[in-house]
This record gives structure tokens, C-alpha cells and sequence, in this order.
């Protein structure tokens, strides 16, 4: 007959283990923020202090806090079943999130707290766990609570999770180095924060104050991966779909052409969002967002569906559903999802694709002559020279029998237009493509030369002469010039 065992893990070489979960420090500070909007704190803040002998990363809430037998079972590793039903507003699962994420980014974890009027503290180690290969915590006596970094913070109530040792955060380097290796992560943080938090950043979520979190005191602003606040934004009709009997929200969207982005919108997308990347689904569990970017191998990502996302919602009484990995990083969603969002793609793809096409439908149509023409025959499509355009004609007009070089060249201009290079550049840096900047006289001087080329010293028309300047697309940022140069020089 088989007998009993008692086998428990090497406290060394399981912690140890755990350091490697694939936390970024992102993910790692995103995780212990869930932990103190779990305490219903407002207030985060986020101190990277690298000027003191001993470099510490502190993370300080204004939440409920806890006693010292709440610390010791936080500090627990796996303090939580997630089997277990808990509360609707609770961002954790596994009870692991605190201790795997700190010890990603460091070696010594110390947790401070403060509830009803009293002060308690506890600390791991994990030299101090190596050396004795067991579970030890540190308890802090009320002197070593109240002498811990930033306890004056602590106004009753709140907690202070303090990481040192930070033996992965400067990968090795020093001096000026470090600085810019960890003013470059605490961007990404910024970031990662300003979108994984940004509907409890924006105030909208029910039954929840709105929460601040700062970085060394700079707040961080939430970034809507929707857009909504541009009237240009398409809200599409929202979906309902049951788990069981518990009801996940699908809303679609489908973001504004780059051109309807105000400059300070253009801006703040382009340095935080890539559309053909960040398409897909957006996750929310509890209204925090778990994972974005992904069809779910519904379809691929490609330039039809750049502009298009899916924001769904689900309590976290479905967390095994989704099978959330305890980085809260990723989310696989059921199968009554992935149905259902199967058929929301096919829906907005068109729509999608709509918002492109018709902007450059409207970029042939917004003339009566335009400079290129677009073919679609023989199953293909093609774009070529309009050799019917007023300035190509005016030209071939004046090489009499030399106008069949003037035709070739055309020809090969448009057979050797660099469509893939065109395509790649204007998918990542759609407001770069196009751009000359030029000087108030050079516009000058190419409206004369562009006026000399047409009308070769006869009466011009104001209204064709307009048109001839909209077609060349010369001019694009400078129609005040064009506009005052046809006003005074068009007789």
C-alpha cells in the first residue's frame, strides 16, 4: 500500500523560479497597482528614487490597509483560491501577484501599512531565503514599521510596497547609463499604466471613484485606444453574448481616418499606438484592461482592418473561462465569444476599409482632372499618369513630334511607382508621406512657373487655375498662398 510523503519545494530553488514568470517591469507595477484599487485607493503613487545609497522603487496607495495578520497573509504566497468566489471589484486571482512581480525587478520585498491608527510591516528576502532554503518572513517591530521609507505619507490608512536590491532594474549598468536605462522603462511604465488603467484613470467605472497615478510625482494621463472623444469615431451597436449565465459586453469600433486626428490627437496616438499592430480585441476584466492587439486567430491583421477594435467586457466570476495567467497578460476568450466576435469581424472589416477607400476615393473625386488616374481591369488594379491632366497636355503640345518620349516617360513613371514602399511608409507614419516643407517665396515661384507652364502668357482662368493647383497637390498646407496669388496675379 502506498504511504505518504511530505515533499514541499526547495524555498530556494522554487523562488528562484518564480523570478522568471515574464514580467516586464511594466506588467510587474501594473499587477501591484490592481492590489490597491482592490483596497479602493484613489491616490497611486509610483517613486523611482535612484539618488540615495540604497535605490528603492516604492509604490504608495491611499486604501484601506491592513493589520499585521492581513500583512503576513498577504505576504503569503498563494493567499488566494482562485477557485474561490470573491468580490466583483477584486483586480487579483492567484494571491501570488504581490510577491512574483516584485521579485521579477528585485530581491527584497517590504510591505508597510497603515489601519486604524496602527503600523505594521513585514519583509522578504530572498538572500535570506536562499541562505536558509526556507519560507522566512521578517516581521517589523512598530520602530522598524515607522522608520520604513515614506511612512509619512500614511494618513490612517494606506500601504507602501517597497522594493530594493533592484538587481534586474539597472541590467548591470552605472552612472549616467543606468539613468537613461530606467528613464526609458519608466516611459514605457507611463505608458503601459496610461492604458491598462485608463477607465479607472477617466473616472468610468461604475461604482468606482476615479483613481490618480503619478510617476515621481508627473501624472499620468489615460490614453482611450477608442478614440471616443473624436467625433470621427464610429461607435458601432454593442453585443451582448452569455457565458453560462453571465452576460459579456462586445462593443466595436472603428477609429477616424488619420486625416479627422487633430495634430495634438496625431501626436499623442502615434507615440503610444501603431494601428496595424494594435487592432483586434481589447480585453477588460473588471473594467482593467488584460490583453489588446489580437484577432484571436479569427483572421489576420492587415491594412483592412487597421482602424477597427472590439472592447469586451467580462466579470472576473469568469476568470477560468478566459484562462488569465496569473501576469493578468493574457486572455483566451470561451468559444460563445469567439463565435461571436467571428461574426462582429466580418461586420466591421467593410467598414474599416470604407473609412480608407473612401478617403482616397475622395482624393481622385475632390477634382475634375485629377494628375492620377486609378484603373481596376483585368483583375487587377493600377495606377498611371493622366496624360489628359491640362499641365501634361500643355507640354506634349510643345514637342510636337517628340511627344511620344514625353509619353514613355509618363508610362514608366507610372509602371515604376514604388507601391510597397508607398504602402509600407504610409501604414506607420501616415502624416509623414506627402510632406514638403517649403518657404513662402518658393510657393511664389512655383505658382508662376505652374501659371507660365499652362496659360503660356494668355488670360488664365481664376476657377481652372484653382483646379490645376488642387490636382498637382503641390500646394497641400499652402492654399493661403495659392489663394492670394490667384487673387492678385489671375486677371
Amino acid at each position: 500500500m502506498a504511504r505518504d510523503h511530505h515533499l514541499p519545494p526547495s524555498a530556494a530553488c522554487l523562488s528562484a523560479s518564480m523570478r522568471d514568470l515574464g514580467y516586464s517591469l511594466e506588467t510587474a507595477v501594473a499587477d501591484l497597482i490592481d492590489n490597491s484599487i482592490s483596497a479602493n485607493a484613489t491616490a497611486i503613487d509610483i517613486i523611482c528614487d535612484l539618488g540615495s545609497t540604497t535605490p528603492t522603487v516604492a509604490i504608495i496607495d491611499n486604501g484601506w490597509g491592513m493589520n499585521g495578520g492581513e500583512i503576513i497573509e498577504a505576504m503569503r504566497h498563494g493567499a488566494a483560491n482562485p477557485k474561490q468566489e470573491r468580490s466583483p471589484k477584486d483586480l487579483g486571482r492567484f494571491g501570488l501577484g504581490l510577491k512574483t512581480a516584485s521579485f521579477s525587478q528585485c530581491r527584497s520585498l517590504t510591505l508597510i501599512s497603515a489601519k486604524d491608527g496602527g503600523l505594521s510591516g513585514a519583509a522578504w528576502s530572498l538572500d535570506r531565503i536562499d541562505e536558509l532554503d526556507d519560507w522566512i518572513l521578517s516581521i517589523l517591530d512598530d520602530d522598524e514599521a515607522a522608520a520604513s521609507l515614506h511612512t509619512e505619507r500614511l494618513e490612517g490608512h494606506g500601504t507602501i510596497i517597497i522594493w530594493s536590491d533592484l538587481d534586474r532594474l539597472f541590467e548591470d549598468e552605472t552612472g549616467r547609463r543606468r539613468d537613461e536605462i530606467v528613464n526609458e522603462k519608466l516611459d514605457i511604465v507611463e505608458k503601459h499604466l496610461s492604458l491598462v488603467f485608463h477607465r479607472y484613470l477617466a473616472g468610468e467605472i461604475k461604482g468606482r471613484k476615479k483613481i490618480a497615478i503619478s510617476i515621481n510625482g508627473h501624472a499620468i494621463v489615460p490614453f482611450d485606444p477608442f478614440c471616443r472623444k473624436n467625433p470621427a469615431t464610429q461607435i458601432l451597436p454593442e453585443e451582448v453574448v452569455y457565458v453560462g449565465s453571465i452576460a459579456v459586453q462586445m462593443q466595436p469600433y472603428i477609429l477616424p481616418h488619420h486625416s479627422r486626428l487633430t495634430a495634438p490627437e496625431y501626436d499623442f496616438y502615434q507615440s503610444r499606438s501603431d494601428f496595424i499592430s494594435n487592432q483586434g480585441a481589447y480585453i477588460y476584466r473588471n473594467g482593467r484592461l488584460m490583453a489588446w492587439g489580437d484577432w484571436f486567430r479569427l483572421i489576420p491583421k492587415g491594412e483592412a482592418t487597421k482602424l477597427a477594435r472590439v472592447q469586451i467586457d467580462f466579470p472576473n466570476s469568469l476568470d477560468e473561462s478566459w484562462t488569465i495567467d496569473i501576469k493578468k497578460s493574457r486572455a483566451r476568450p470561451p468559444h460563445p465569444v469567439r463565435e461571436r466576435l467571428r461574426q462582429i469581424i466580418n461586420q466591421i472589416t467593410g467598414r474599416s476599409t470604407t473609412v480608407h477607400r473612401g478617403r482616397g476615393q475622395r482624393l481622385f473625386e475632390e477634382v475634375t482632372a485629377p494628375l492620377w488616374e486609378r484603373f481596376a481591369d483585368q483583375g487587377g488594379i493600377r495606377y498611371a499618369v493622366n496624360t489628359s491632366h491640362p499641365l501634361v497636355q500643355k507640354l506634349a503640345s510643345r514637342m510636337d513630334d517628340r511627344g511620344q518620349h514625353l509619353t514613355l516617360l509618363l508610362e514608366s513613371i507610372s509602371a515604376a511607382l514604388p507601391v510597397e514602399m508607398v504602402y509600407s511608409d504610409y501604414s506607420t507614419h501616415p502624416r509623414e508621406v506627402g510632406r514638403s516643407a517649403m518657404e513662402h517665396d518658393a510657393v511664389t515661384h512655383r505658382l508662376h512657373a505652374l501659371k507660365n507652364a499652362v496659360f503660356d502668357g494668355l488670360a488664365a482662368d481664376p476657377k481652372a487655375f484653382r483646379e490645376i493647383i488642387r490636382s498637382t497637390r503641390l500646394f497641400e498646407g499652402h492654399m493661403d498662398i495659392a489663394e492670394k496669388f490667384i487673387r492678385e496675379e489671375i486677371q
